[in-house]
């Protein structure tokens, strides 16, 4: 991929490692002019790449790669294009945290190092030149390829990789991300990490064990004359006996029940000696 401005001027090495800073070099540090062009650069690729892998839009440009924690590895050939420059191709790669399902389907939590894009100009390809930008990346990370994830990876892309590093054998995932077989056997303990099955919503209980319920609340509650109005549901035996409970008052637990007993009257209850007295003196 050609431009007209000078490539080898942006970028003095054969792979270059750009992150958010837009920076490829001393040279390019604090000219805005050239950041403008390896801007331009990076856009031109991402929309490259997307086409190439029949995307509705690009997954890579500058400002995406400002604004997030991600590498990106060019390549350059430095003697094509009247000795300026051109781009062959780019890799991107970032870490992210993902939920995967390991061989038993257990859900795991892991964040790993991920390829998010890969473009090789099509004249290009089935040159080595892939390999020689992928292995730089291996490299630079000192990383192996079986211990990365990699994003909506496109049937060339897994072709590349079954026939350079033998990742063949993937474990299916609900997610864009493809793992092979290797990438949680390699792995210590502390770089994953089980996540637990969501409890469900709510349990329904039996009736029995509602009623059961119920009950101990009730047996819950405070001694009179605390204690809130009784459940009607409650026998008038259990009324009385508890009305004689540690705390309640003896004296005017019965005169309410047989005030409130079917047939009791006022009347019945017995009469005091001083109402006596006070009415053999009217007679009198």
């Amino acid at each position: 991929m050609e431009f007209p401005f000078d490539i080898n001027q942006l970028f003095s090495e054969r792979v270059s490692v750009l992150d958010h800073t837009l920076v490829a070099g001393r040279k390019s540090a604090g000219r805005p002019d050239l950041q403008a062009h390896i801007a331009t650069v990076i856009d031109e690729l991402g929309r490259a790449s997307a086409k190439a892998q029949q995307l509705t839009a690009p997954i890579t440009s500058a400002s995406k790669l400002q604004s997030q924690k991600h590498q990106l590895y060019l390549l350059k050939d430095g003697e094509s294009n009247g000795g300026r420059g051109a781009v062959m191709g780019f890799l991107k790669v970032g870490y992210k945290k993902l939920f995967l399902l390991d061989q038993q389907g257990a859900h795991v939590e892991a964040e790993p190092l991920c390829v998010l894009d890969f473009y090789i100009a099509e004249n290009l390809q089935r040159h080595g030149y892939g390999l020689e930008l992928f292995d730089f990346m291996l490299q630079h990370k000192n990383l192996e390829p079986v211990l990365m994830a990699y994003d909506r990876p496109s049937p060339k892309f897994l072709s590349f990789l079954a026939k350079h590093y033998c990742l063949k054998q993937s474990i299916p995932q609900v997610n864009n991300f493809v793992v092979f077989d290797g990438f949680f056997l390699n792995r210590s303990v502390g770089q994953l990490r089980k996540v637990p099955l969501k409890k469900p919503d709510g349990e329904i209980k039996p009736y029995s064990l509602m009623e059961r319920e119920v009950v101990r609340q009730e047996q819950r509650t405070l001694p009179w004359p605390f204690a809130p109005p009784h459940s009607p549901l409650r026998s008038v035996s259990s009324q009385y006996s508890q009305s004689l409970s540690v705390g309640s008052s003896p004296s005017r637990a019965p005169r309410a029940a047989l005030a409130s007993a079917p047939g009791g009257s006022r009347d019945q209850s017995p009469q005091s000696p001083h109402l006596d007295r006070c009415r053999a003196r009217r007679t009198r």
